[in-house]
């Protein structure tokens, strides 16, 4: 079956979608279009032959929230999360900072660290087009939700016209190969509703406007013992060092000096000689370990 240039499908349901799919197997999913029309910079955008327009999908529109999880549809906009975000959150110190040792335990609607990145992603216009689901799936970028939602622990639901499975979001950030199959969608993001006693997001502009670098540094506690911590860091690439966050978890609080400066020599470690990575990144990372790490020592 063949299809004039440019043509546009709007389905209302999955088993629409899969079977318009199938009869048009070159056919793009289409979101808010801000990462396909904005790369292009063109008067005249050039668009795929057949389009496969989401927003009439409610499923993917909807958010969630049970004991345990924040579910959110992959067509949901970024402001639509940041005012979520606003409803609930928790007590913060006037410096910005929350007191670790003394956090409030209830979680925000929207984890903290999640409306920070989302807040400081292009201008409100920007973020009233585009979905969760397109900055997640850029083929050209690793955009900047990829950080949050890897320290968070997020899964993705990935469903076909047979099958839904469920990957993180580690694994499909930073597996260095193409993780959606052939007529394969994102269509929710689960994010467990934990409660981080300390959040700390950093953002580093560079000279590439699509891939900003990112550092986020979390930790939670119980009874004085540090039973989590996270550092992610996000360029062109997912870092997460999983053997410099054993160093730590489980220890008491506050940290010997000694616990602090093995965390961080693991962490120069970690980053070596990766050629991935600038040098002045490399010393950003590191300078931004050791103040946060710090704060949790002696």
């Amino acid at each position: 079956m063949d299809a004039p240039l440019n043509h546009i499908f709007f389905p209302i349901s999955f088993n629409e979608l899969f079977s318009t799919w199938d009869h048009f197997p070159e056919a793009v999913p289409y979101a808010g279009g801000t990462d396909l029309i904005g790369r292009q910079g063109k008067n005249i955008i050039n668009l795929p032959k057949v389009i496969l327009c989401l927003d009439k999908l409610a499923e993917l529109h909807r958010v969630t929230r049970t004991e345990q999880y924040l579910e959110i549809g992959s067509m949901v906009n970024l402001n639509t999360l940041i005012r979520l975000g606003k409803i609930s959150r928790s007590a913060e110190t006037g410096n910005g900072r929350k007191d670790f040792l003394a956090a409030e335990k209830t979680p925000a609607i929207v984890p903290k660290i999640l409306s920070t990145c989302l807040e400081n992603i292009a201008g409100i216009q920007l973020r009233n087009t585009a979905t969760i689901g397109g900055n997640i799936c850029s083929a050209s970028y690793l955009y900047d939700l990829a950080a949050p939602f890897t320290a968070l622990d997020a899964q993705y639901e990935l469903r076909s016209a047979n099958t839904s499975r469920w990957v993180s979001a580690l694994w499909f950030h930073s597996s260095g190969e193409r993780v959606l199959e052939s007529q394969e969608l994102l269509t929710r993001v689960r994010l467990p509703l934990y409660q981080w006693d300390y959040s700390i997001y950093k953002k580093f502009r560079n000279d590439d406007l699509f891939s900003n670098e990112i550092l986020i540094f979390l930790a939670k506690a119980q009874k004085n013992i540090l039973t989590d911590i996270k550092v992610v860091y996000k360029a062109n690439t997912i870092l997460r060092n999983k053997n410099g966050e054993d160093i730590l978890n489980g220890k008491i609080l506050p940290l010997s000096r000694k616990m602090a400066l093995d965390f961080l020599q693991n962490w120069q470690d970690f980053l070596g000689n990766r050629s991935d990575i600038t040098e002045f990144s490399k010393n950003a990372i590191i300078s931004n370990i050791e103040e946060n790490v710090f704060i949790l020592s002696e």
